[in-house]
């Protein structure tokens, strides 16, 4: 018994003395950015990064370096941002939904604009207005593309999704009572390649798949757990996405499904031990997945000092046992 108690206690000590490092991070200097929106560019080997608090879009390199890309105190906050299958340009979620050091009572909540800039210059090249498409209250939140040029984007407070045609047509592509709740609503979306589109809802946890063909045809994903605080969504293969939570949880998801996305389990997760801070949207580096830590929750803390600091950060996933 003696033996068994010595034992433990070493064991106990040496756990103690065992200290389990976070995933890589790319660490970069831009006071008062809180970076939302996250696009690698293997042209140029650099992740954009958008701004929640000021509206600018930026560059940083896989060294650190930050820059500005593009800014303009009219944008008020930049969201979600995917890189163009051109290589060329970058489109970008712009609003005014409530972090926006520029806000003001004629765009509060009710700005809804998709830009895209030229990854060369810098220069703006095209502003959609789609605050007309709906009535209320708009928070434009993320974007993907399918494979014909489309644009869909989320509207977390219209609980909708525009598409943008490769013309610049916008129009109102589905909308539906089942993705209705308060607050952040639909989040993250991506497109698959076998005709739908995958979506989450950030203040119910559930991830939806919807026809393009026919968006009326709208499925809950059945999934034995909710994520709460979903936000960014990455497929990493047909049966594979990764699924971004924040707002407490601070975790990445892997989900696979094996039915083409009526359903879907928990496969692969980060540890706690990586400490992401309210991580928000994901993008792929070669096979590697890195999420931009945006630390809205210090952004709400009136005791909290303005961070200069922040982070992109590898997300390792952990295979989760399946259970039979």
């Amino acid at each position: 018994m003696k033996s068994i108690k010595l034992l433990l206690i070493f064991l106990t000590f040496l756990c103690g003395c065992i200290t389990i490092k976070p995933s890589n991070r790319i660490e970069f200097t831009a006071p008062d950015l809180y970076p939302e929106g996250i696009a690698y560019d293997s042209l140029r080997n650099v992740y954009y990064v958008s701004s929640a608090r000021l509206g600018s879009i930026s560059k940083v390199t896989p060294e650190g370096n930050y820059s500005v890309l593009h800014s303009d105190s009219s944008l008020k906050s930049t969201y979600g941002m995917k890189v163009h299958p051109d290589g060329k340009r970058l489109f970008v979620c712009v609003g005014d939904a409530n972090y926006s050091k520029f806000t003001s009572a004629d765009t509060r909540q009710k700005m809804i604009r998709l830009i895209s800039i030229d990854l060369s210059t810098g220069k703006r090249l095209s502003d959609l207005d789609l605050s007309g498409l709906l009535p209320g209250k708009h928070f434009g939140n993320d974007l993907t593309f399918d494979d014909k040029g489309n644009i869909y984007l989320t509207d977390s407070f219209a609980h909708a999704i525009y598409r943008v045609t490769a013309d610049g047509k916008a129009s109102v592509f589905c909308r539906s009572s089942k993705f209705k709740t308060e607050g952040i609503g639909l989040n993250g979306i991506v497109y698959h390649a076998a005709g739908f589109l995958l979506v989450d809802n950030s203040n119910t946890g559930q991830v939806y798949k919807v026809d393009i063909a026919n968006p009326d045809i709208i499925q809950r994903v059945e999934i034995d757990q909710f994520f709460l605080g979903a936000d960014g969504l990455i497929l990493t293969a047909a049966d594979k996405l990764t699924l971004v939570a924040n707002g407490g949880n601070d975790k990445i998801y892997q989900l696979q499904s094996d039915d083409n996305w009526k359903s879907a389990r928990l496969s692969a997760t980060t540890l706690i031990a990586d400490r992401f801070t309210y991580p928000a949207t994901v993008t792929r580096n070669g096979n590697d997945l890195w999420v931009v830590n945006a630390k809205f929750n210090e952004l709400v803390d009136s005791n909290a000092i303005p961070p200069k600091i922040f982070a992109i950060q590898q997300a390792i996933l952990k295979p989760v046992p399946k259970i039979k």
